[in-house]
């Protein structure tokens, strides 16, 4: 049988026969043709102008449910994403059940926060809610089965937060995990001047880098937020000022590891901390974050001078992770056990009173009882007021995943051991009877109390007294816990309140710049730009990733080339057809 494209057509003419109908002849029939008019039931179709169709989607009305895991740089994240979305007209909602759309910003450290976060999706898709996905685990591993279909917004893409959750809503799948570069050079992330809303207006979050320079054999983190990127000092010290204009008394610098601020932009971390200490208003405090024993090595002096100003916390969280310098190896620390308490004696001599906190990992594959006595014996002799015992999980991905792992019976039990040493001291029992200037920040997890910290972090529990509230004060200790001491204001002392203007009401949006209100006025996405101080105009709310090539700058050539391609590989093709025949 002939193939249908044996014969040659000489017209384009030649495929219409002599039985098809001409061109008035259609034109005839299409005057006999008269439209049947449907009757309408006029109360089931009866519906006000002011009501959008029943299957149409209008983004930004909608009410959205967000839930963070983790770390205060997490913690963060959420808080930008928050105000994004509520800038852009999204109601942010506490309550899960009301919500069109489940944001589930994630955390990647130890299995149980992931399982908690793959629960959540599970319960988000029987509720028949819309879900997008944040934080380190779908930044570290997109591909796994339960991501499947999901939307994703990667660690430095939070700025594209509104385009994500609106194409969300309307049923699309998207996915952003770019990292942002400037010239080839990583960025630390997302603007820091976006809105936010702060779960405490009291308190703001000032990521100051992200990422690392470590490859611990154990780290998952690492696989999501990367190798070190800083923010640049000016940018930092805006943030901050903003944030007391805003109300704010305290301010928490958070990252991966603040010792290792500066190194990929040729700065360090003490000289970012002196240019912090100048925007510190009298009766706010600085609060320092976590940082790895080998990069404050070489800043101990400059340290112990900012740690002793009145306006930055006596405090400093230095992991040790394990006391066992061949455990450290194992784990690719970078430190030895030697280092750590050099750190931690010279605080100690030059701070009085400093807090240290750290972190310890029981059952790390390979290591011994003996091992674990010497860790055993450096708790008992620093007797750190804050310890964070964590029991050890493998994480997937990571190289101590395949290492011959601690018995789950011998790491819980180690883990026990060492919790019933913690919990064998009290720090605070010394502390009653003194007096001590304290800063009121929040409300107690029963209510029955507002949370102060003293100048060395530490918890002091006041009087539900709503005058109190973001204030300096004075206070008698008069009783101790293991993790809390009480206090009674001081009738006759002063009261500082550090704030330049009244705080931000719980869940209002902060850092909306005259910019970025006319962008959203407009109805334009904000884009984020490495160096820009200004919004940058794109596609009215839609979601730009989706544009096809001849929508983008430059597509129209591109589509031209393209198709000029095309055409040469088909007539290549035919050429070599005509040489085989003949």
């Amino acid at each position: 049988m002939p193939a249908a494209c044996d014969s040659v057509l000489e017209d384009i003419e030649d495929i219409v026969s002599a039985e098809d109908l001409k061109p008035h002849d259609r034109q005839f029939v299409r005057k006999n043709v008269f439209p049947k008019v449907r009757k309408r039931n006029s109360q089931k179709n009866t519906q006000t102008d002011d009501d959008p169709p029943s299957d149409s989607i209008i983004p930004g009305a909608q009410k959205i449910w967000i839930r963070t895991w983790g770390c205060s740089h997490n913690n963060s994240d959420g808080e930008y994403m928050a105000g994004q979305l509520a800038a852009y007209g999204y109601k942010i909602t506490d309550n899960s059940a009301e919500a069109d759309l489940w944001l589930l910003n994630s955390c990647t450290v130890k299995n149980p926060a992931e399982d908690h976060f793959r629960n959540s999706i599970k319960k988000a898709q029987e509720g028949k809610k819309k879900v997008v996905l944040a934080g380190c685990v779908p930044q570290a591993q997109p591909r796994q089965d339960y991501l499947k279909g999901l939307s994703i917004i990667g660690v430095q893409q939070i700025d594209r937060v509104v385009e994500v959750v609106e194409e969300t809503i309307k049923g699309h799948s998207v996915r952003l995990l770019g990292q942002k570069k400037d010239n080839g050079k990583r960025l630390g992330g997302a603007r820091l001047d976006l809105p936010k809303i702060r779960k405490n207006p009291l308190i703001e979050i000032i990521s100051i880098n992200t990422g690392c320079l470590n490859a611990c054999t154990y780290c998952k983190t690492k696989h999501a937020r990367g190798d070190l990127a800083s923010y640049p000092i000016e940018e930092l010290v805006d943030r901050a000022k903003q944030s007391f204009q805003e109300g704010v008394c305290e301010i928490w610098l958070t990252s991966e590891d603040t010792g290792a601020y500066g190194r990929d932009i040729g700065t360090d971390l003490p000289t970012l901390l002196w240019k912090l200490v100048e925007a510190i208003p009298e009766g706010a405090m600085l609060r320092l974050g976590m940082t790895n024993p080998p990069y404050i090595l070489e800043h101990l002096e400059e340290m112990a001078k900012i740690l002793n100003h009145p306006r930055v916390y006596a405090f400093l969280h230095i992991p040790v992770q394990s006391a066992s310098d061949s455990v450290l190896m194992d784990m690719k620390r970078e430190y030895c056990v030697a280092d750590f308490k050099q750190v931690v004696d010279f605080l100690k001599e030059k701070v009085p009173g400093i807090t240290i906190a750290t972190d310890i990992i029981c059952g790390f594959p390979g290591e011994t009882d003996e091992d674990f006595q010497e860790t055993m014996k450096l708790v008992e002799q620093y007797r750190f007021p804050s310890l964070f015992i964590n029991q050890f999980y493998p994480r997937p991905g990571t190289p101590a995943a395949k290492m011959h792992q601690v018995p789950a019976a011998v790491k819980k039990q180690r883990t026990k051991d060492l919790s019933q040493l913690f919990h064998s001291y009290n720090p605070y029992d010394h502390k009653v009877g003194e007096r001590q200037r304290v800063l009121v920040t929040e409300e107690s997890f029963d209510s029955n109390y507002y949370v102060a910290h003293n100048p060395f972090y530490e918890q002091v529990l006041v009087p539900k007294d709503p005058l109190l509230m973001g204030k300096m004060v004075e206070v008698n200790i008069y009783e101790a816990g293991k993790h809390f001491m009480k206090g009674q204001p001081v009738s006759d002392a002063r009261v500082y309140t550090a704030s330049i203007t009244r705080p931000l009401a719980k869940g209002e949006v902060s850092g909306l710049t005259e910019e970025f209100r006319h962008a959203a006025q407009n109805g334009t996405n904000w884009k984020a730009h490495p160096s820009a101080e200004i919004p940058i105009k794109t596609q009215p709310r839609s979601w730009m990733a989706l544009q096809l090539p001849w929508q983008q700058e430059g597509g129209g050539v591109k589509i031209l080339s393209v198709s000029l391609a095309l055409l040469a590989v088909l007539v290549m093709f035919y050429y070599r057809g005509m040489k085989t025949e003949l």
